[in-house]
């Protein structure tokens, strides 16, 4: 299969030798992809001269009712999409629906909240602001959507979920978008993105797509547009210097990648609920899509007095972990993305090992099911034991972006909050407590370095959605390391896709204003 890009309203065929996209179970090519010869600037000019106009003439709630079609086109096909996930990505079928079910399912809590925002075309924020001894001299904050194009540049572990959880928002402000998933995995991408279009949803050119490499992406943008990048730190900061992004002072969106962190409360006590949903929670994290998640738990807190339970116990839940083909019934974790992600995680649980010792895991001797190490992509999963992290280093700042994560003994709560901050800002983290002081004490200590804290006791054990999934009522993003940005958070992500802009005079004149808006 060629997969084509699609912009300015046709389907193009990149020129020169394409990109070969391998299954990682045994290296087989899945389909090629390519965009040399596509002219991006022009691309980028077209959604923004004929797409930007022509979905800003909508309404919100009109806007919102064309997500809603798009959803039921997404999961008409959602079988196909899976496959593709299994074929190119060898998610297991769970992992696939997490980003397929993950993506469609942002999409339509967008439509949903969407709808309620009735027939404006633009946002106010309550109240006016005196400005002078004139009474009827104030001031108003309105929201007005961007007049360019949103870049979405996605990282290649949910081809599904990174598109629409960006798409979503930025459709329903009425925001072209151009999408760059990573061409390794770009064929959930392509298929879906083909499905909606051929449905001829949305105006042409709401939607354009760039399957293989970015080229002169960066050079192209503007005020006035909109960059996401979701990957890795050193790629963002690349695209961020890029010399028209300082020079136009283009909004740039980064979530990048971070240690995450959980944290076992003193609390806590052996064989409790609570101990026993953190290590599920831990196993679960170390191997859904085999590790390959921004969120994903990297280092594991816990006290000393725990700390050699929760390693026998993590130990024994990853030891009924099957390990090979996704296709294969039993098999619950399949192999890293590419050759390129498995050397990485091998060389950097390398560089773990020299400060942690390993509890569970043994590379260089385990069994696969319907796989090989020498072909596929695999990495076992792998626990390792630090009892002395403050004298580490690399434990705190090396990701290794694949089913690891390292225990961490720590000796007072002083000392576990000194460890979560080295972590440099990270997307998420989580708390498992039954002491209702302690947790707000850990919200005060870990909200500053982190994106988001998930705290659970004994009320939400069997029904929180998870340490590591990402649902569109939070935002998403971290300080520092992670990025420094946010996304979603219901419709606070509409925001970063509006200009915010004071409008000063006449309370009677503001007042006309607000009435044509909607307020948030």
């Amino acid at each position: 299969m060629n997969l084509q890009n699609y912009v300015e309203g046709k389907w193009v065929t990149g020129k020169g030798q394409p990109i070969e996209l391998h299954n990682p179970v045994n290296n087989e090519v899945v389909a090629y992809a390519g965009s040399k010869g596509v002219d991006i600037a022009s691309a980028l000019n077209f959604a923004r001269k004929n797409a930007s106009p022509a979905l800003q003439k909508l309404t919100y709630e009109e806007r919102a009712k064309l997500l809603d079609a798009a959803v039921e086109v997404l999961n008409n096909n959602s079988k196909k999409y899976v496959q593709a996930a299994l074929s190119n990505s060898a998610n297991t079928a769970v992992d696939a629906m997490i980003d397929i079910d993950g993506g469609v399912g942002t999409l339509k809590y967008y439509a949903g909240i969407g709808k309620n925002l009735g027939d404006a075309h633009y946002i106010s924020e309550p109240g006016m602001e005196r400005l002078s001894r004139e009474k009827a001299f104030q001031a108003i904050h309105v929201l007005t959507p961007l007049k360019g194009v949103a870049v979405h540049i996605n990282a290649f572990n949910f081809p599904s979920w990174g598109l629409w959880e960006k798409a979503a928002v930025s459709l329903l402000s009425g925001v072209p978008v151009f999408a760059k998933p990573a061409t390794t995995s770009c064929l959930v991408t392509y298929l879906m993105i083909k499905d909606v279009v051929d449905a001829d949803i949305f105006p042409v050119g709401s939607i354009s797509l760039i399957c293989g490499g970015g080229h002169d992406l960066m050079d192209h943008v503007q005020a006035g547009d909109a960059v996401f990048f979701t990957g890795s730190a050193d790629t963002a900061a690349t695209l961020r210097s890029n010399p028209n992004v300082i020079k136009t002072g283009v909004r740039f969106n980064v979530e990048a990648d971070s240690v995450n962190m959980t944290l076992l409360g003193e609390d806590v006590e052996v064989g409790s609920p609570l101990f026993n949903g953190f290590v599920k929670e831990v196993a679960k994290e170390i191997t859904t899509k085999a590790g390959q998640k921004c969120t994903a738990i990297r280092r594991v807190l816990v006290p000393t007095t725990l700390i050699d339970a929760v390693a026998d116990a993590v130990s024994a839940k990853l030891a009924k972990v099957v390990v090979g083909d996704p296709s294969v019934e039993g098999v619950r974790m399949g192999p890293l993305m590419n050759k390129s992600q498995q050397n990485a995680a091998l060389k950097g649980l390398e560089i773990l090992k020299k400060e942690a010792k390993v509890v569970f895991g043994d590379n260089n001797n385990f069994t696969l099911v319907d796989g090989n190490l020498v072909d596929g992509c695999f990495v076992q999963p792998t626990l390792l034991r630090c009892d002395e992290p403050l004298k580490a280093k690399r434990l705190h700042d090396t990701e290794v972006f694949g089913p690891v994560a390292t225990l961490m003994a720590y000796e007072s709560v002083d000392q576990a909050w000194q460890l979560a901050a080295l972590g440099g800002g990270s997307l998420a983290s989580s708390v498992f407590t039954g002491s209702d002081d302690f947790a707000v004490t850990a919200m005060l200590a870990l909200a500053p370095c982190h994106g988001r804290v998930m705290v659970v006791n004994d009320a939400v054990i069997n029904g929180h959605t998870g340490h590591g999934i990402v649902m569109p009522q939070c935002v998403h993003g971290g300080p520092g390391r992670a990025g420094g940005g946010e996304e979603l958070g219901g419709l606070r992500g509409l925001k970063f896709y509006h200009q915010r802009s004071a409008i000063q005079g006449d309370i009677a004149l503001l007042a006309k204003i607000t009435a044509n808006a909607v307020e948030i």
